[in-house]
């Protein structure tokens, strides 16, 4: 019924930037909030950036000032800048999205996660 497609991702030294993108498209209604999360090896997926449908955005205390999180909404997508990126940023990053379908169902969904390596 809804995909989320990423893009971007890859390999970057560390001090670098990247820059994730996340598409959502079917049977969509309304998309609320857009995420991005992350899961290192080893570690529990966390929760990096945010942005609500009214345009509130909630950052993870070790990417602020770093990384900023932005939509378009008329393409159902959002983005992640990642700058002065560091080797513990290296992680397995997921889209999320809260979306409405046109069967008026909310539910929640996933990309497929795209790896980010930051090399020191």
């Amino acid at each position: 019924q809804v995909q989320l497609m990423e893009s971007g991702g890859g390999l970057v030294q560390d001090g670098g930037s990247l820059s994730l993108s996340c598409a959502a498209s079917g049977s969509i209604f309304s998309i609320h909030a857009m995420s991005w999360y992350r899961q290192a090896p080893g570690k529990q997926r966390e929760l990096v950036a945010s942005k609500n449908s009214g345009g509130g955005t909630t950052y993870a205390d070790s990417v602020k000032g770093r990384f900023a999180i932005s939509r378009d909404n008329a393409m159902n997508t959002v983005y992640l800048q990642m700058n002065s990126l560091k080797p513990e940023d290296t992680a397995v990053y997921y889209c999320n999205a809260h979306i409405t379908t046109r069967d008026l169902r909310w539910s929640e969904y996933w990309g497929q996660g795209t790896q980010v390596t930051v090399s020191s």
